[in-house]
């Protein structure tokens, strides 16, 4: 059984829009996406003490969205669900912790 069975399909991810990815120096690594992996760069934009660059590989989602203010080597992935409120309730009811 899926992780997701028994459950409402109000609550379920319906896609996988991002991968909010941290980077040490946007401008490489959007380089390296575009120039040798192949991707387009959709945007790059600096401000409020950020960089934020956002990189399609393919014609859909999910897109990498490389950022210079997280912290950490993980990405966070961004989900698209039909009403927040309810999908954070039911992750919570099911055990998920904010790690914050």
């Amino acid at each position: 059984m899926g992780a997701f069975s028994g459950s409402p399909r109000a609550n379920r991810f319906l896609q996988l829009d991002y991968l909010y990815t941290p980077s040490n120096d946007v401008a490489a690594d959007a380089r390296l996406f575009t120039e040798v992996i192949g991707g387009r760069l959709a945007f790059a934009v600096e401000g409020m003490g950020a960089r934020v660059a956002m990189i399609e590989l393919t014609d859909g989602p999910p897109h990498i969205l490389l950022t210079d203010h997280l912290e950490g080597e993980r990405s966070i992935y961004i989900y698209r669900v039909d009403d927040l409120s309810k999908a954070v309730a039911a992750l919570k009811k099911r055990g998920l912790k904010d790690e914050r």
